[in-house]
């Protein structure tokens, strides 16, 4: 994240903006942006593209937290939501949205900063961890495609595992590829020619 973060304030009071704002300003340098209709929150997020979205509600509705979903904001910036007041379910619901930080009992200056590094500890961790899943869900996908390429190669040269892992290897290192490149083209390879 950058030095000075930009941050959204979603607030349609107009007075708790200017305390929100003044809090933030206190906290911190940060480049501030009031947004105070949250229709079409979605489409205002995507045009600032901020670091950080804020927002404060008195009572969050389902349809808040579509718009933040639609926004993909919470996949691609943290969000701490401040209310009031929660229904039964909303916590699930705003987590499940994306929402890094869920403070209910509404907004308080003095909580400002330590709930937004909170919320971007949140979401920094929550993003390593997608990361690291789409990671390992990619090695997994070619381990399957190398032991798919091991079986073929073992099937038509009548050779061993070990065997057949080092010619995969050697053909790699010959054509500076990865052992993953080599066995997925061997695959697609004999796919077309089945």
């Amino acid at each position: 994240m950058p030095d000075t973060l930009s941050i959204i304030v979603v607030e349609a009071d107009r007075e708790r903006a200017f305390m929100i704002v003044d809090g933030l300003r206190e906290a911190g340098e940060f480049d501030i942006h009031v947004i105070s209709e949250p229709s079409r929150l979605a489409r205002q997020i995507q045009l600032q593209d901020p670091d950080v979205v804020l927002i404060d509600i008195e009572n969050p509705s389902r349809d808040v937290l579509e718009e933040l979903a639609l926004a993909s904001g919470p996949k691609d910036r943290p969000v701490a939501m401040f209310v009031d007041r929660s229904e039964d379910g909303m916590t699930s619901a705003a987590v499940e949205a994306g929402v890094s930080a869920y403070v209910v009992d509404g907004l308080q200056p003095a909580r400002l900063k330590p709930v937004l590094d909170a919320a971007i500890a949140r979401f920094r961790m929550f993003q390593r961890m997608r990361t690291e899943l789409a990671e390992t869900k990619r090695a997994l996908e070619e381990r399957k495609v190398i032991d798919r390429a091991k079986g073929m190669i073992m099937k038509a040269r009548g050779i061993g595992e070990d065997e057949a892992y080092a010619l995969l290897r050697k053909a790699a290192m010959d054509q500076n590829k990865r052992v993953a490149e080599i066995a997925q083209a061997l695959v697609s390879a004999a796919g077309l020619l089945a």
